[in-house]
């Protein structure tokens, strides 16, 4: 009976998860370039060619040669990520790559970049309600 509960939970939360990406695609349509402003078409492509290595397109750090010490980007506030960025270019916070790559970027670069990362949302999912990978 306790499986038959929780398979039904799974199927119930699987359907409904399906829904909600199908409908988070249609209305934020930042897949659809025309949909977005020229400052988040210039950040996006800027965080494309240079950013998404590390931080992702989505700004999670996930993929190629990350480590669990490379900060996830996703829904910081646009101010934060450029002060950090200037700070990188100016020299005043030292980095061996962050330095390199920030100073490639121009102050719009910059603007345009962190407008890009600040708009990306995050939704939180109960722990209790929904099962995940544990962090490893």
């Amino acid at each position: 009976m306790r499986i038959l509960i929780i398979l039904l939970i799974t199927l119930l939360f699987s359907s409904s998860y399906a829904e909600d990406k199908k409908k988070s695609k249609s209305e934020t349509g930042a897949t659809v370039t025309s949909n977005l402003s020229v400052a988040l078409q210039n950040g996006k492509k800027k965080a494309q060619t240079i950013c998404s290595a590390c931080h992702g397109m989505d700004g999670v750090a996930a993929s190629g040669g990350n480590s669990v010490i490379v900060p996830n980007l996703t829904a910081q506030h646009k101010d934060y990520l450029k002060v950090k960025l200037l700070e990188y270019k100016s020299g005043k916070i030292q980095h061996a790559q962050m330095s390199v790559i920030a100073g490639m970027l121009s102050e719009e670069d910059i603007d345009n970049v962190s407008e890009w990362y600040s708009r990306i949302k995050i939704k939180v999912f109960d722990p209790n309600l929904v099962l995940a990978k544990p962090s490893q």
